[in-house]
């Protein structure tokens, strides 16, 4: 979730009950030698729940490197990246093109794991692709080397996002190891969230997409799974208030040249969430000044459809 899930979204993730956030994907190489904008995503959102930081690479050396970075700046989990799908990714052998070399993959998460005292988690695919389904070899490789909880996405790397995501085969992998297993892809409500924890047996969900442009959404199904009390999704000016404290966030994280452009994405996802009509879209964003934008969110986003419903 590169770009996506920064501290100003987590932030308002957790505001609304998250059960875990964990940052955006890390360069560990970029990282040990002071990329700024990989010293950036480490910031912590503030909130009282687990730092969880997520590193990606392909060197046990860099990935240390940035393990012990992450400890210092505050991490107090390490989540390893074996699951991205980028090809801007993938072809420098990191993300899921581990799955393609195990014992690579074995290599970096023992490397992780002897680096710093935090503890270490696995995101992984079912696989490269259907010819090589190996999640639960890897699993069971990453868990011996000292990872305490492994998330699956319900795809190869193959398939990227299409069709639809295989809760049932996460199965495989909970029946190979001991820890807690996270079933993710495609979960977008309670109803999904429900299936696939009783097509896989997983001991929690994650959401990635699902939550674009509904921070309040994680902790939503948290609570329906919970049988707890939801947070109220915000509609009308409550929405608007929201979107517009999440646009100055994204300002004050980035600066305001870069996150005048960042901030497009998250407010096209509002939009779309909320099912507001096409009127002023594309003015919105396209606008390149941050103080019209400012004037621009509490109209479009105060009429909410759902407000009315």
């Amino acid at each position: 979730m590169a770009g996506i899930t920064d501290r100003p979204f987590r932030v308002l993730a957790e505001r609304f009950g998250a059960g875990l956030v964990v940052s955006e994907m890390i360069a560990s190489a970029a990282l040990s030698t002071g990329n700024a904008d990989m010293v950036r995503k480490l910031a912590k959102d503030g909130g009282p729940l687990p730092h969880v930081v997520q590193l990606a690479g392909c060197e046990a050396e860099w990935m240390a490197r940035g393990a012990k970075i992450a400890a210092d700046a505050g991490a107090q989990m390490i989540d390893i990246n074996f699951g991205c799908p980028a090809k801007r990714v993938t072809s420098g052998y990191a993300g899921s093109a581990l799955m393609r070399v195990p014992d690579q993959a074995l290599r970096l998460v023992e490397a992780v794991a002897q680096a710093t005292p935090v503890q270490v988690s696995v995101k992984m695919r079912l696989g490269w692709d259907d010819d090589s389904l190996n999640a639960p070899q890897i699993a069971g490789l990453a868990v011996g080397a000292g990872a305490k909880m492994i998330t699956v996405h319900g795809r190869t790397r193959q398939q990227f996002y299409k069709g639809q995501a295989r809760w049932d085969a996460v199965r495989a992998v909970v029946e190979a190891v001991d820890v807690p297993i996270i079933v993710n892809g495609d979960i977008v409500d309670i109803e999904a969230a429900r299936t696939a924890l009783a097509q896989s047996s997983a001991a929690g969900v994650m959401l990635g997409r699902g939550a674009q442009g509904q921070p309040w959404r994680v902790g939503e199904i948290g609570a329906a799974l919970a049988g707890t009390e939801a947070p109220t999704p915000p509609t009308g000016t409550d929405l608007a208030d929201l979107v517009l404290e999440h646009y100055q966030m994204i300002l004050a994280d980035y600066g305001t040249e870069i996150g005048v452009r960042v901030a497009r994405k998250h407010l096209d996802w509002y939009l779309q969430a909320a099912g507001l009509p096409a009127t002023g879209r594309k003015a919105l964003l396209a606008e390149p000044s941050h103080q019209a934008v400012e004037a621009m969110i509490p109209s479009i986003f105060s009429n909410d459809l759902r407000a009315a419903a």
